[in-house]
């Protein structure tokens, strides 16, 4: 069996698209490398970007819903991926969880209310 994108985010299957960020924001920020540098951190963080990719783009998760990971890539249960025809699309995760994070946070520095003690 695939990746659980919905257990690696903590939401349940009917989740709508503000708990799919609301998820990916928790998640995030607590893996992030930057915060967390325990083992295993880096790689939790970078799952967590792969199940928002998926989940956040409708097509993406309309596949995946339907035929798991291997559906995402094109292969598995998909109809018409083995015979050439109707299965044409194709899921890989760019390999870059930091620039999901920049393009979901923006410029903003999201760690800065961590650090700061008020005043």
């Amino acid at each position: 069996m695939g990746k659980d994108y919905y257990k690696t985010l903590g939401i349940s299957k009917g989740a709508n698209e503000d708990e799919i960020k609301k998820a990916y924001r928790k998640m995030a920020l607590k893996y992030h490398p930057d915060k967390n540098k325990s083992s295993g951190a880096e790689e939790k963080f970078k799952a967590i970007a792969e199940a928002y990719e998926v989940l956040s783009d409708p097509k993406k998760r309309e596949i995946y819903d339907k035929y798991g990971e291997e559906g995402l890539k094109g292969g598995g249960g998909m109809p018409g991926a083995q015979e050439g025809g109707g299965g044409n699309f194709t899921y890989t995760f760019h390999g870059d969880p930091h620039q999901t994070f920049k393009m979901f946070f923006g410029d903003q520095d999201p760690f800065a209310s961590f650090f700061s003690f008020g005043g």
